[in-house]
């Protein structure tokens, strides 16, 4: 054996006979784990403290360290690897329609369920409850999205349901409840519950009034009462949900009902799986095809009303998707500066390096104006009940911010995909994931022209709405002339009643980024807000990320967004 054979590297690794080590690991950087959600995010500290979620502090940071380590975090990957598996039948040939998921997906949905994610702001209502709830849903979404679904749809249910005290004083103890129970037996043996939603159906999609599912009933016609509906559910998430919400036509018309999966005889519900979805993302949530053989429901709200009784479920779903796209900027972002930060490229850190500096300010700008708009939708939906002009705000600013947010995340993912570089596309890292799941919440829950064609009917129908918008976007007044201009230029364009619907997405594009832009010059560091004007609105139109303008502060932008310890960012 000569000198060569016996050469080892102070790392350990042993050279070859040729002096070689080729399987020395260098300039790779370190995974993004055992790390706190909440008090590395500055800025999701801020808008918590702002928007009255204080109190919450210490269970938000206690939340946040969990749902950084790595054993959570690995959660989020094997539910998506082990996807669910349906049978429509157990092995004595009786039909049980039951969906099999990993154990790690009902980690999740257990983990969520205990820490109130589902039902806390209804069950411990105070100032702050939704914006607290809110950053918790925040930060799970954070570690896996798909069993949010579940989590939104039971949380949306609850204020349709109390429209009918019959049915809520009998549902909502248990679907409130902190308990998680998976199992597939009837409702009445279990100590916690979740509720779906069913309306999509072939021939209409968004447009639920061309549903063509039947209801016919029992006994008493109206509200309360049973029916048995027939027909076909083309989308259904969700679909182990103890019970769901669904559309069917009544002789008076469209209306809401309350479906179980079980009768209260113990009985199966004929609310029969035909197949699960083949998604591309979302894939640890099962979504499937369902026939209505006769399955008995309950009325919800009044006949004929199905649409205006189950709005509110669907306003709280699409405010769900915009915090739940938000989140997916930040996990994005984190992952792209925490790589940036350690990744040496031609003799310097990426993060020292002025165009990747620009790329890696710009997702950050966009990630937390995301946060911004959301948290203080949470902050509207909090005080709505007592502010007729947060009400007004929630009507308009829901749609906007779903709209907005959710249609901006599938770029901002991909572009931190390539900060990272090759690896960012290995799917043992949870960036494709990140990108498969991103242009999901732009569809679901109304896709991108429902939801500005929402904004146009807000404003036809409660013309209060525009005023409510306006005095929210100029608190800001005055404090950067690039805001003020790109007022003015909107109240012109909105007061203009040509082609409306033609140019609805312009219009609510422009609405989004005012929204944002007055939110951060009140909130936001100077170097932020400054920023956020100068790259979105004095530039009008999309730009690709990392098109900044010179004289922005990029480095304090970076160093604010960083998920880690700031102090492996570079200095020179």
């Amino acid at each position: 054996m000569n000198n060569l054979d016996q050469t080892v590297l102070s790392h350990g690794a042993a050279a070859d006979r040729y002096g070689a080590v080729t399987h020395e690991v260098l300039n790779q950087p370190s995974e993004l784990t055992d790390y706190n959600l909440f008090s590395t995010d500055i800025a999701l500290q801020e808008a918590v403290k702002r928007n009255g979620g204080q109190w919450a502090t210490a269970e938000l940071e206690r939340f946040g360290a969990r749902a950084g380590s790595a054993e959570y975090l690995e959660l989020g990957h094997l539910a998506n690897k082990f996807q669910p598996e349906f049978d429509t039948h157990d092995r004595r040939a009786h039909r049980v329609d039951l969906v099999r998921f990993h154990p790690s997906y009902h980690q999740l949905m257990g983990s969520a369920i205990e820490a109130g994610l589902h039902s806390s702001p209804w069950t411990d209502p105070q100032p702050g409850a939704h914006v607290a709830r809110a950053a918790g849903f925040y930060m799970q979404s954070q570690v896996e999205a798909g069993h949010g679904c579940p989590i939104t749809m039971s949380f949306a249910a609850v204020p349709c349901l109390k429209l009918q005290p019959d049915l809520a004083a009998l549902w909502l103890p248990k679907l409130t409840s902190r308990s998680y129970d998976p199992r597939n037996v009837p409702a009445a043996q279990k100590a916690g519950i979740t509720i779906g939603m069913a309306m999509t159906e072939k021939q209409g999609g968004s447009d639920v009034r061309a549903n063509s599912t039947r209801a016919v009933a029992i006994g008493v016609e109206g509200p309360g009462h049973a029916y048995e509906l027939v027909g076909h559910k083309y989308f259904v998430s969700a679909p182990m949900s103890d019970a769901f919400l669904v559309l069917a036509q009544t002789r008076v018309g469209l209306s809401c009902f309350l479906l179980p999966r079980w009768r209260p005889d113990g009985s199966k519900n004929p609310m029969q799986i035909q197949r699960l979805k083949k998604k591309m993302g979302n894939t640890s949530n099962a979504s499937c095809e369902t026939e209505l053989r006769g399955a008995l429901a309950w009325m919800v709200g009044q006949e004929g009303r199905g649409v205006a009784t189950i709005i509110e479920m669907v306003t709280m779903t699409r405010f769900d998707c915009m915090t739940g796209s938000s989140a997916g900027m930040r996990m994005a972002l984190s992952h792209a500066l925490h790589h940036c930060s350690q990744r040496m490229a031609f003799g310097k850190l990426l993060t020292d390096q002025p165009l990747m500096q620009n790329v890696l300010a710009d997702l950050a700008l966009e990630s937390e104006a995301a946060l911004a708009l959301a948290m203080r939708m949470a902050r509207a939906v909090d005080s709505r009940s007592q502010d007729s002009s947060e009400d007004l705000l929630v009507r308009l600013g829901t749609a906007i911010g779903k709209y907005w947010i959710c249609k901006r995340t599938p770029q901002h993912a991909y572009e931190a995909m390539e900060c990272i570089g090759g690896s960012g596309v290995m799917e043992d890292t949870p960036m494709p994931r990140l990108y498969r799941e991103a242009p999901v919440n732009a569809i679901w829950e109304g896709s991108g022209n429902v939801q500005c064609l929402d904004v146009l009917r807000a404003m036809a129908k409660t013309p209060e709405v525009l005023p409510a918008f306006f005095d929210e976007v100029e608190k800001a007044r005055g404090a950067h002339v690039a805001l003020d201009r790109h007022v003015s230029d909107l109240k012109k364009d909105l007061l203009d009643p040509t082609e409306l619907e033609y140019r609805a997405r312009d219009l609510v594009d422009r609405m989004a980024l005012a929204m944002q832009a007055a939110l951060l010059l009140q909130d936001a560091p100077g170097f932020v807000a400054d920023a956020f004007c100068r790259s979105r609105l004095e530039c009008r139109g999309q730009h690709q990320y990392g098109a900044l303008p010179r004289g922005i502060d990029l480095r304090a932008i970076i160093a604010r967004a960083m998920p880690n310890d700031t102090s492996r960012f570079g200095t020179n």
